[in-house]
């Protein structure tokens, strides 16, 4: 353009062409306003270039400012997970104290009582079926049949467990209406009925009542056989909770024996006396409804289902005999925060779950592997048993008070293993000597007329069968089914678990009598089928809680049952721990990516979210600083 206007400028001066002058500066003009408009795009295209250079020089700073962040993150959630094994250590270092063994006695009458009655129909057999021979005939006036008097037997045996199923379902229920103390109180007002009906049952001569009785006593201890194992499983130190979970069993053991050396004949195994024998059941109740007032109500029911700390902490302050608790007060806080999506959680929700659904199929699972095992048929039948082996009644019964006593040692010698060695590896052994001496009891069926001697090894095999049971499924199940969950879905959870084992329970109870007709000499084939089958879901399936707060057992669920989540489940629990310890002192925009650390607990997986606004609603309750350094202060960065 310059070009041209100086070319324009030349034929003016020189005059080669009669151009008119007013023509030529019109062409000039309107070149030179061309050439101004050139000048001004350029400025503005080199404006606009400054423009995106301060923008991408602002994006930069940002980036740089989110890595610093991220660092800074990092930093602090090592000093987390670092305060949080520091914190769990402690929890390791609390010991049993005289008032936790108080209150842990005052509970477990509760599942004395269900051994008690377990136990107590077994060897008065005979003369509740004379009794109820009596009964009929002067009723009708004729003589009732074996297998009728039979049957009737069998309903008095297995009505007990269809009141144990009714209460074991409305555990859940009475423990977050009631409390975990209240509602034990209040079922003792059930034992002390059942216990009078039973033993009222000769003197009314009707064995109607003798069922009523049953019934009443069987919802008793169904709802004791939720509510205990819950109770102490929330009171018990995390280093103990294995070995006063084994109490609960050692209780059942205890009055499983009681009961069969009160049954034999030289005491209350007669005509006059088997009323008696029924009716002491009262005892527990009366025993508990003294001792537990003075126990404290469950902390983790009073500080997450009731939000009354101080109370918690006046609980906890009693059972630890110190009053140094924050360590457990953080501890349930952090159980809190796990389960904050699952608080007050339905049967329903339970079930349709997907993250609880794996530990409740592991919960059902291990309750039948207890009932489906066996036991109950050695409990409910072993005289019967015995007297079947080739022994003398007398000697029956008293091989079967061997077996009770067997059971209350190996539970004593199981307490200290519980911990030391875990639960799931605890269960494999006893799942597997128990499906070993299954088959000698079979064996010993088969060839006890060809052989004098297979008698003693029938029983030698029933006492080892008796052994495997107390070292592993016979405590196992009620201590891990309370730990499996946390505090929301805990009584949900317990309520199915222990309908189901009451349930189980029942079958065996009434199928057991017409399995051994059918069966015969094989009637414990099908259990040793179910015992090989139980053992291989343990191993596949169930996961070691020894020793891991209820946190932690709630991250084995989240990232899937298997050994990398095992290994990752500390640093989840220090995850949760980093998102509420930093709730309230970073921006609402970091907040919120904090909580994307629950689905991948690992540093390097932070993912910060745009546009992240605070949500409205109640203030969070005041936690203690976790670490006892500052929290990590953050720059709005915007992003």
């Amino acid at each position: 353009m310059s070009m041209n206007l100086s070319a324009k400028l030349d034929e003016l001066q020189r005059g080669d062409r009669q151009l008119e002058t007013t023509v030529a500066l019109c062409e000039i003009r309107t070149q030179l306003q061309e050439l101004t408009k050139s000048v001004e795009s350029c400025q503005s295209e080199v404006s606009e270039v400054k423009r995106d250079m301060v923008a991408i020089k602002h994006e930069l700073d940002t980036v740089q400012q989110v890595k610093e962040e991220i660092e800074e993150l990092r930093e602090y959630v090592d000093r987390l997970e670092e305060h949080s094994h520091r914190r769990k250590l402690r929890l390791l270092e609390q010991g049993l104290t005289l008032f936790l063994s108080y209150a842990i006695l005052a509970a477990v009458l509760g599942m004395l009582q269900f051994g008690y009655n377990t136990g107590v129909i077994n060897a008065p057999e005979v003369n509740i079926e004379n009794f109820m021979k009596d009964v009929y005939k002067d009723r009708y006036g004729e003589d009732i049949s074996d297998d009728s008097v039979k049957k009737l037997y069998s309903v008095a045996v297995s009505i007990f467990a269809i009141g144990g199923m009714l209460g074991g379902f409305s555990g859940g229920i009475i423990a977050n209406r009631f409390g975990r103390k209240g509602g034990l109180l209040l079922n003792n007002v059930l034992g002390i009925v059942g216990a009078c009906l039973m033993g009222c049952t000769k003197i009314a001569h009707s064995y109607e009542m003798l069922f009523f009785g049953r019934f009443i006593i069987g919802v008793n201890c169904g709802l004791n056989t939720s509510l205990v194992p819950m109770y102490i499983s929330e009171i018990a130190p995390l280093n103990l909770r294995g070995g006063l979970g084994t109490v609960n069993q050692l209780a059942v053991t205890v009055g499983l024996l009681v009961s069969q050396v009160l049954g034999i004949e030289q005491i209350l195994g007669t005509n006059e006396g088997w009323p008696v024998l029924l009716g002491l059941a009262i005892c527990p109740a009366i025993l508990q409804l003294l001792l537990l007032p003075v126990c404290p109500e469950s902390p983790r029911y009073l500080l997450i289902t009731k939000q009354w700390e101080e109370e918690a902490r006046k609980a906890l302050r009693r059972l630890r005999a110190s009053n140094q608790v924050e360590e457990d007060i953080e501890e349930m806080r952090a159980e809190e925060r796990a389960q904050q999506a699952e608080s007050r959680i339905s049967m329903t929700e339970l079930i349709c779950s997907p993250t609880l659904r794996a530990p409740l199929v592991i919960g059902v699972v291990m309750q039948l592997s207890q009932q489906l095992s066996g036991i109950n048929a050695v409990f409910y039948y072993s005289t019967n048993l015995f007297t079947s082996s080739g022994l003398t009644e007398e000697s029956a019964k008293f091989a079967t008070i061997g077996i009770g006593a067997i059971m209350v040692l190996m539970t004593l010698g199981s307490i200290p293993l519980m911990d030391r060695t875990g639960r799931r590896t605890l269960h494999l052994y006893g799942l597997g000597g128990m499906f070993i001496f299954s088959i000698f009891i079979t064996i010993s069926f088969l060839i006890k007329e060809m052989i004098d001697w297979m008698s003693y090894l029938s029983v030698v095999s029933t006492l080892s069968f008796v052994v495997f049971f107390a070292v592993g499924p016979g405590s196992i199940p009620w201590m891990i089914t309370a730990e499996l969950f946390s505090q929301g879905p805990r009584p949900a959870a317990m309520s199915i678990a222990v309908l189901v084992n009451w349930m189980a329970n029942f079958l065996v109870g009434i199928g057991f009598p017409s399995m051994k007709t059918s069966l015969e000499n094989y009637t414990f084939l099908p259990f040793s089928a179910f015992l090989a089958i139980f053992w291989i879901f343990t191993y596949k399936k169930v996961p070691e809680t020894k020793n891991k707060t209820f946190e932690e057992i709630l991250a084995l669920f989240r990232h899937g049952n298997d050994r990398s989540s095992l290994r990752d489940s500390r640093l989840y629990g220090s995850m949760l721990n980093c998102v509420n310890a930093l709730e309230g002192h970073i921006p609402p925009a970091e907040s919120a990516a904090l909580m994307v650390a629950e689905e991948k607990p690992h540093p390097d997986s932070f993912v910060f979210a745009a546009g992240s606004e605070r949500s409205s609603g109640a203030p969070a309750q005041p936690e203690r600083p976790p670490p006892p350094l500052p929290p990590p202060r953050f720059p709005n960065s915007g992003v």
